[in-house]
């Protein structure tokens, strides 16, 4: 590695920018008293940073603030990256990204939720990093198995596809004229024929593709923390048999040709990940278990999971289809959660906030007023089945993350949430989330 990595954790310094605690006046001639910025594209096109750095002229140094995003990047391309990692309130404890991307995927039933959870930038030079820091690769495998079991549940899909075979003494589809003759009768093999022909069945281009990022994984699970390798061996062992028979022989560049069916929305999905996954280790098995690796710059939004790890919780106490709606889209808005349960007498909007503040403080009165008003829509009192002429309140709910709450799930509390001071009909709830 012939650059150093400047190393923090996400929400250093956020809303109050400070020098980092180590010497960085090597990079100075690096930086040039230069503000450098990046920002992560979300839904809708709204960008959020996920670090800034400027420079303080009073004070001759550098000033840091990072956002709610994990990863690694280029601050000077080509000459020095930045590695945020995961953190907790504490400054000793990181939160288990992995333990709740796993937990959250598991429930999802529409794998489009995790569009813009993370973005790779190929077009960028890789970073060199030790494995340990290597964020980007488990995320990536759990998803992609994830997929897989989907996709192995309804049964791999079969299609036609191209066959080139050697017969003897018989003829199917097309004579390749030129092969045949450069390779059997100039071996005197008068009898053989080179043809092109297609059969039916599941050893297409796409599950090639699926089945060799999927033994891409088999290698890279051994360098997962944070989920117990027992579950994902499971969840492996669950998959492989269904591509047995399925070759591994495939150009990745086969891709360009494959169209998307709409009856299997899985395939897509798992396609793009098998590609990025395959692109990641550079096509070569061989580099997955090096101590050191080369990552494309990427970010993850640490927001976004939590959001996917408390619709998975909700989930749990709430699992009637419908109970639970995720990104209502209403008004060119999208409320983070809808709960409409009848059977347990819950009717509310709820916002999930990766705030642990929350915690000691009051919700800020900016959280409060976004909630309040995605409950007076009149579509979501429509959607809840309440009548807004009759002056109703519909309950607001914000979910935070709690080291103290004592309180892994919703279900073993039933639960129970406490008032907002000052506002009527507003709770909020805090939630454990898992550590490494």
């Amino acid at each position: 590695m012939s650059y150093s990595i400047i190393e923090i954790h996400e929400q250093f310094g956020y809303n109050n920018p400070k020098c980092l605690e180590i010497d960085i006046s090597e990079y100075y001639p690096i930086l040039n008293k230069k503000t450098f910025k990046k920002e992560f594209t979300q839904k809708w096109g709204r960008k959020s940073p996920c670090y800034q750095i400027n420079y303080n002229e009073f004070k001759e140094n550098y000033i840091f603030e990072a956002s709610y995003f994990v990863g690694v990047d280029w601050i000077v391309e080509n000459k020095l990256p930045i590695y945020i990692k995961p953190k907790l309130n504490d400054n000793e404890s990181q939160v288990n990204y992995i333990r709740m991307l796993f937990d959250a995927v598991e429930k999802l039933d529409n794998f489009n939720y995790l569009d813009h959870l993370y973005e790779i930038r190929f077009d960028k030079p890789a970073i060199e990093i030790d494995q340990a820091k290597d964020l980007l690769s488990p995320l990536l495998v759990i998803q992609y198995l994830q997929i897989l079991k989907k996709i192995v549940q309804k049964g791999l899909k079969k299609s036609y596809y191209p066959v080139i075979s050697d017969l003897n003494a018989k003829v199917k589809g097309k004579i390749l004229i030129n092969t045949t003759i450069k390779k059997n009768h100039v071996k005197n093999k008068i009898l053989n024929n080179y043809c092109k022909y297609e059969e039916f069945g599941i050893n297409s281009v796409e599950n090639k593709i699926l089945k060799k990022a999927l033994q891409f994984c088999q290698i890279a699970m051994k360098n997962i923390n944070g989920v117990e390798v027992q579950k994902l061996q499971e969840l492996f062992n669950y998959i492989q048999p269904a591509f047995y028979n399925v070759k591994d022989e495939v150009e990745i560049d086969q891709l360009k040709t494959i169209k998307p069916n709409p009856l299997y929305k899985e395939y897509e999905q798992a396609l793009k990940l098998a590609k990025l996954i395959l692109k990641r280790y550079g096509f070569t098995i061989s580099t997955i278990n090096s101590t050191t690796i080369k990552t494309p710059p990427f970010w993850i939004d640490m927001s976004k999971l939590f959001e996917l790890y408390v619709f998975a919780k909700l989930k749990e106490i709430f699992p009637l289809r419908g109970e639970v709606k995720y990104h209502f889209a209403t008004n060119y808005q999208e409320l983070d959660f809808i709960i409409n349960s009848k059977d347990k007498n819950y009717q509310m909007v709820v916002d999930a906030k990766y705030k642990p503040r929350y915690n000691n403080d009051n919700v800020s009165k900016e959280d409060i007023r976004q909630v309040s008003g995605y409950a007076r829509m009149k579509s979501v009192y429509e959607e809840l089945e309440k009548d807004h002429e009759k002056n109703e309140v519909i309950d607001c709910l914000i979910i935070y993350s709690n080291q103290d709450s004592g309180r892994k799930d919703f279900v073993n509390d039933n639960f129970k949430f406490e008032s907002e001071k000052n506002y009527v009909k507003f709770f909020k709830i805090g939630i454990e989330l898992p550590i490494v």
